[in-house]
């Protein structure tokens, strides 16, 4: 992709892979929760949302935990606020960064853990509102999500180029994932298993 890629451009796009990879992975969501997920990875599209923003214009991560309990102090409106953000950064997280939450001090499980978490309490402070059930479905599926992130992430960084590819090609080969497997062997770096070279 070069050039300049507008907003609608990249939501078209991410909705496309997005399917996709469901598709793929057989998993099922409903059509606002599949929404909601478009617009969570193109907000995330530049890093900047990813950071929070500190007094004095510094952008830092805010550790979960800390998130957590912030909202857990929190009026109903900003805890909604929080917890939002705390749901989102984790499932972003744990699905575009996987393998270097391996090698992290909390590891993938508890971004999951803490974005499952953040989902459900999501739910259970707005049961009436419209994305009740999305935050409901979020939370249910958290995990499942996460291996789609995954495989999204690393088509792209095998779209990116040698880098990207040598990237994924090192997590398969230390996590034996058969996503990440498939993406390679999409992409013409391994074979099929059963298939054998001439």
């Amino acid at each position: 992709m070069s050039g300049l890629v507008t907003g609608a451009s990249l939501k078209e796009f991410f909705k496309t892979i997005l399917e996709e990879v469901i598709h793929r992975q057989h998993v099922v969501v409903a059509e606002l929760t599949g929404f909601y997920l478009v617009n969570l990875l193109t907000e995330f599209a530049t890093t900047d949302k990813l950071f929070s923003q500190e007094e004095g214009g510094r952008k830092d991560h805010e550790p979960l935990a800390m998130l957590y309990h912030r909202a857990l102090q929190q009026e109903r409106e900003e805890r909604i606020r929080t917890f939002r953000r705390l749901g989102d950064v984790s499932l972003y997280k744990a699905g575009f960064f996987a393998s270097s939450l391996q090698s992290s001090v909390v590891g993938p499980d508890y971004y999951i853990q803490m974005g499952g978490t953040a989902y459900g309490q999501l739910a259970a402070l707005a049961p009436g509102a419209g994305f009740a059930e999305v935050y409901r479905e979020l939370c249910a599926k958290f995990r499942m999500l996460v291996e789609v992130l995954e495989e999204i992430s690393a088509r792209g960084m095998v779209q990116g180029g040698p880098a990207g590819t040598l990237k994924v090609y090192e997590t398969w080969v230390r996590t034996g994932s058969n996503k990440l497997e498939r993406v390679l062997v999409d992409a013409g770096m391994l074979m099929p298993k059963g298939h054998l070279s001439n």
